[in-house]
């Protein structure tokens, strides 16, 4: 029996959204029907580049599109609150590009109004649904290497400094800690669970946007280093020391990549055969609930998504970060 196809729409149509939108062309069973831009031209573009049926100039006009079952919002994070729930009150299906939006409370917000009209919401972290990572996951959950005793995961990278760029735009949401600093955060909490204590520093560029976040979780028998920078690039990679063994998610762990196993100090390099930029593992994940008719998926949880947005509420708090 050919599975439902789940007709997609996009807004917003940046970097993410192309990523997004190219690895959707790999799935099974889906069709990109409607892209959405504030401005036509870039909607029109888009459109013709991935084979969308329609280009809206208007947001509202792409949720209230019958045609459309599922939308993926790839907006700046400041948008995300407003946009899940225009989507979700027009009883469309949301997978909405992380950070879920700006603080704890806006993402309780969004999964009341999710509940409220039952429809499926989910945060869009993709390296959740990576196999790779998925893999360390199971190592930790299954103790093979013995107890994990720490982590170090970090993420950098270098732009000259532009208040035009949404990266530094702090009303937007920009600085390292929630563009970023998400993702040594999720490691944590995906590997660890919560910390008994959390301390943290941070730099800032001259608007008050984070350049660079230090941080570190205590827990009763391990500690998570965790690091984000704006300021230069740092070898992103997820270092996790177990009694017995070293496994090292290589660089760019957040996205597919190999991992080294370091044990007696031999090391072994599993690669995952990768074949796309990776983003239609969290699709493939959100069709199948959709078609099984689920609100909620049993991966990317609320309760972890706002978990994770709470922790770094406490992080901004430490650091003296608002929006």
């Amino acid at each position: 029996m050919e599975k439902k196809t789940i007709r997609w729409g996009i807004i917003g149509l940046g970097k993410i959204a192309t990523k997004f939108a190219t690895d959707l062309l790999t799935v099974e069973n889906v069709e990109l029907v409607a892209v959405a831009s504030r401005s036509q031209e870039n909607a029109a573009e888009f459109a013709n580049k991935f084979n969308a049926k329609k280009a809206y100039s208007s947001y509202l006009d792409l949720v209230k599109d019958a045609e459309v079952d599922a939308v993926y919002i790839a907006t700046p994070h400041s948008f995300h609150k407003e946009h899940t729930i225009l989507c979700l009150q027009h009883k469309k299906a949301v997978l909405c590009e992380k950070p879920f939006a700006m603080n704890l409370q806006e993402v309780e917000e969004m999964i009341a109004i999710a509940k409220e009209n039952n429809v499926l919401l989910m945060e869009a972290l993709w390296t959740y649904f990576l196999p790779h990572y998925n893999y360390v996951l199971d190592i930790v959950k299954s103790k093979k290497y013995g107890e994990l005793e720490s982590l170090e995961a970090d993420f950098g990278f270098y732009n000259a400094y532009n208040t035009d760029s949404r990266v530094f735009k702090k009303e937007v949401g920009g600085g390292s800690l929630l563009d970023i600093g998400i993702y040594p955060v999720f490691a944590a909490l995906s590997s660890l669970g919560n910390p008994e204590t959390i301390n943290a520093n941070a730099t800032f560029f001259e608007n008050g946007a984070d350049s660079e976040c230090n941080i570190t979780f205590k827990y009763k028998k391990a500690t998570a280093t965790l690091k984000s920078t704006l300021l230069e690039k740092t070898p992103t990679h997820a270092i996790f020391t177990f009694e017995k063994a070293i496994v090292k998610i290589n660089t760019r762990f957040q996205e597919p990549s190999t991992v080294s196993i370091i044990e007696n100090g031999k090391e072994k390099i599993i690669d995952f055969n990768y074949n796309t930029i990776g983003y239609n593992f969290e699709t493939d994940h959100f069709n199948s609930l959709l078609r099984e008719g689920k609100k909620e998926s049993d991966v990317m949880t609320f309760d972890f998504s706002k978990n994770l947005i709470k922790t770094i509420d406490t992080v901004r708090e430490i650091i003296g970060l608002e929006y």
